[in-house]
């Protein structure tokens, strides 16, 4: 055909794409190609649909042949940094952009998206470098303030993220990603209200953005004003939005239906890292019973580490999934055989529960990563203690069946390197210290109020608080301001940043005697450490598993007393800790060797304890599967009890 006829074909497949018409355009473009294979356009912007539908591998093959064709084509080169940032494949997607931006320096969207390359890889300070180079270009781009507010973020400067977030929805009000983005930095100072009305602001605009509605309900666990009724009614509005597209076609699973044969289990995960998860499932992947589980790892991690590589030694099958679609996830799953699926997010960051919405796995559970009900009908299973959600309420308040491990949800396995322990502070230095490590998020004004009261009830006691938002000058002035504001004399509250050591993380805790639990979202990896560390830890027990796992901790470890029923109980049970100093003391020299000779710390028995649970699980579908009607079966179960090695 004349150049003419397929320079407006063309125009009409870019048209048909502008609009949204995916499949329009790509068929056009098709068209375009089946006249004219070497054409460089339709190549390129055929890429970018295909990356737009999620398929990255022909994406990346489209827009390479391209680049065969035209070596110096700026565009594609920008395209394809694009699909290659979202492939994970960072250190190509750098240097895409870079010889983008050699052929055209003026080429904002390059700048840009260098910048979400350079920020992915942690080099945050080329970032911003970055983006500050395309809002040269473009002053007006709200996308490169929009991710600007990322970058700073993620270095500390939450003020400056703010009002960079807030100047791309001045330039775009109807900006969906920016209100997601300024809510994680307000969530991140402790802002839980606006930050609540942030994620409620981007849903509005953008019905169908399942990442910021899971922000939004992981938030609810942190907020008060939120009861467990709410929180798991918004997570059926979770499953009814986002699931319906991926669960529509029903799967059948051929997997062998023998109850007793060595079963795959598959555990997905963006936290195979260094990450307070990998410390509580990482025993468990290396203790399971090779003879009776095969394990595979799905990796949802952009940037591998140290961690990530004893991870993908532990096991039997390791599986990238960053760039693949969620269908593409599921389809390896199943491919792979997989019997029982484990869910490590829930809705925290980077999670694929739309994966588990496509049940690739006959058999699915979540637990660890996020503590309490994700809301999907095809979640089948949830592991937790009867403590942490007693039977009754809870079970109703879950789309999931509750199981219940004999000895506690988690395990602990402390760092091989950790500090030996020393006497509690308050003999050297003549007051007693209250201490919390815990993230900012969890601060709430409520606690804040209950910490003064017990400062007051004290005389020259401080408290020391820990965390990585503290690095920020305003944070650290809002809490300051807040103790100020009730009365707390300024010297008496040290407000302290991240350290960025493990050794010197725990170290700190030398200059702690009592750690305070926040709520109504308690500590995890904050409270184990602690109490690793020699300090006895106060906790509340709440109406929510987040807010109860102090209790299940502190159980575990026969340290009862320290378990609260009231914010007043609360107060008098640190007042009271801090007014006996032999106790204090005697806690300093006792507590590791209490946390070792207790089912917290011994994972051999705990890992025998999820397997035993995971067994009971995969007998279960089989009598389902096979049609026959299991005897007693109801909404809740409790793992068997293993026997000692």
């Amino acid at each position: 055909r004349a150049s003419g006829s397929i320079d407006s074909e063309l125009k009409a497949s870019v048209s048909a794409h502008q609009a949204g018409r995916l499949t329009e355009a790509k068929r056009l473009y098709a068209e375009v190609l089946s006249r004219e294979p070497e054409n460089i356009t339709a190549l390129n912007l055929l890429g970018v649909v295909m990356h737009q539908e999620g398929d990255a591998l022909q994406a990346t093959e489209l827009i390479e042949k391209a680049l065969i064709l035209k070596p110096d084509y700026a565009e594609a080169h920008y395209n394809l940094g694009v699909v290659l940032t979202d492939q994970g494949r960072l250190e190509a997607a750098v240097a895409a952009s870079q010889n983008a931006l050699k052929l055209k320096p003026d080429l904002a969207e390059a700048h840009n998206n260098l910048g979400i390359a350079l920020m992915k890889q942690g080099r945050l300070e080329e970032a911003v470098a970055a983006y500050q180079k395309a809002l040269e270009l473009r002053p007006d781009y709200a996308v490169a303030h929009d991710n600007m507010g990322v970058a700073l973020r993620d270095q500390g400067r939450f003020k400056e993220a703010v009002a960079v977030c807030q100047k791309a929805l001045t330039l775009n009000p109807d900006f969906a990603e920016a209100y997601y983005n300024l809510g994680i930095v307000l969530k991140a100072q402790g802002r839980l209200e606006e930050a609540v009305s942030a994620y409620r602001k981007a849903l509005e605009l953008k019905p169908v953005y399942p990442v910021s509605h899971s922000n939004l309900i992981f938030i609810l666990n942190y907020d008060a004003r939120f009861s467990q009724k709410d929180i798991f009614a918004e997570s059926r509005r979770w499953d009814r939005a986002h699931a319906p597209p991926h669960s529509g076609q029903e799967r059948t699973h051929a997997n062998n239906r023998d109850p007793d044969r060595r079963l795959r289990v598959g555990y997905l995960s963006s936290d195979f890292r260094e990450h307070s998860v990998s410390y509580f499932v990482g025993p468990v992947i290396a203790g399971h019973d090779r003879r009776s589980f095969e394990v595979f790892c799905y990796a949802e991690v952009v940037k591998p580490d140290n961690t990530t590589a004893r991870f993908r030694d532990l096991a039997d099958g390791w599986r990238s999934t960053v760039g693949m679609r969620d269908s593409a996830v599921a389809e390896r799953i199943g491919e792979d055989g997989i019997d029982i699926l484990v869910d490590l997010a829930g809705h925290t960051a980077n999670n694929r529960l739309l994966v588990f919405a496509e049940r690739p796995a006959p058999v699915q559970v979540t637990w660890l990563g996020y503590p309490n009900t994700t809301g999907l009908s095809a979640m089948d299973y949830r592991l937790t203690d009867e403590i942490a959600d007693p039977e009754g309420t809870a079970d109703t308040l879950h789309s999931e069946t509750l199981v219940r491990l004999p000895n506690g949800f988690l395990c602990f396995a402390p760092a091989a390197d950790a500090p030996e322990n020393v006497g509690p502070p308050a003999l050297a230095c003549g007051h007693v210290t209250f201490g919390s490590f815990n993230a900012l998020s969890k601060v709430t004004p409520e606690v804040v109020e209950t910490w003064a009261r017990i400062l007051e009830r004290v005389p020259r006691s401080r408290l020391l608080i820990k965390s990585r938002q503290l690095a920020d000058e305003k944070t650290r002035n809002r809490y300051l301001e807040m103790f100020v504001a009730l009365g707390i004399d300024a010297g008496r509250v040290e407000l302290c940043p991240w350290i960025a050591s493990k050794s010197g993380h725990l170290g700190a805790y030398g200059r702690v005697d009592i750690g305070l639990d926040p709520f109504p979202y308690n500590g995890t990896t904050t409270t184990c450490e602690a109490l690793w560390m020699g300090v006895p830890v106060v906790t509340l027990r709440g109406d929510r598993h987040s807010g109860r796992v102090g209790a299940s901790i502190l159980t575990r470890i026969a340290l009862t007393e320290l378990i609260a029923e009231t914010k007043d109980t609360y107060v008098e049970t640190a007042v009271g800790l801090a007014n006996a100093p032999d106790r204090l003391s005697a806690l300093r020299e006792d507590l590791r060797n209490r946390m070792q000779g207790s089912p917290l710390c011994d994972t051999g028995a705990f890992t025998r304890d999820v397997e035993a649970a995971y067994r009971e699980m995969w007998r279960h579908w089989c009598n389902t599967a096979a049609g026959v009607r299991e005897c007693g079966s109801s909404g809740t179960r409790h793992a068997a009890r293993t026997a000692e090695p």
